[in-house]
């Protein structure tokens, strides 16, 4: 199983992006997939999940601007980022996981968004 990210690139501060994954290969089914971001010298931190059912979650500082979605049928999973902040500059990556809990069992390869001022 693969995912592929796509979307990233340079946007001015107040721009629009969205994100896409898309997976390739045997027909898993995940229960959650999401999306998270590393920023230079900092740690990779969750920007938002979804789970099977549409259950979604998203970090405090994206709340309001940024929206995660998922058709379960292709196991891809958009991120829709509106009003973007030069603080949100990072290489985004997907990933998705089998169980409902627990560490993701698949990543992919990170997609660059550049936010400018």
């Amino acid at each position: 199983v693969q995912l592929q990210a796509s979307g990233g690139g340079l946007v001015q501060a107040g721009g629009s992006l969205r994100l896409s994954c898309a997976t390739s290969g045997s027909g898993v089914s995940f229960n959650v997939m999401g999306w998270y971001r590393q920023a230079p010298g900092k740690q990779r931190e969750l920007v938002a999940d979804i789970s099977t059912y549409s259950n979604t979650n998203y970090a405090d500082a994206v709340k309001g601007r940024f929206t995660i979605s998922r058709d379960n049928a292709k196991n891809t999973v958009y991120l829709q980022m509106n009003g973007l902040k030069p603080e949100d500059t990072a290489v985004y990556y997907c990933g998705a996981r089998i169980l409902r809990f627990g560490p993701y069992n698949y990543w992919g390869q990170g997609t660059l968004v550049t936010v400018s001022s």
